[in-house]
């Protein structure tokens, strides 16, 4: 499915609909294609993405507290 710009700022919610329904919508801008709307789908691996940042510093040995090691870092700044 085709829609404008100007009919993605007047229609969202109609187009929307269309999505969750599992529709592609192509939205042109002065005729050219220019952005693409598609069904969001929640897959494990974006699950497991997201908790990877969680994990960042717990191969870092030379760093006991996280914490204070990270307000010293920034102790610079607000003094």
């Amino acid at each position: 499915m085709y829609s404008t710009a100007k009919e993605l700022r007047f229609h969202t919610k109609e187009l929307l609909d269309s999505v969750s329904r599992g529709e592609e919508v192509v939205i042109t801008y002065r005729g050219k294609p220019y952005a693409k709307l598609v069904p969001f789908k929640k897959t494990k691996q974006t699950v497991e993405k997201a908790d990877e940042l969680f994990g960042m510093w717990k191969d870092r040995k030379d760093i006991k507290d996280v914490n204070k090691y990270v307000r010293e870092l920034r102790k610079g700044r607000y003094q």
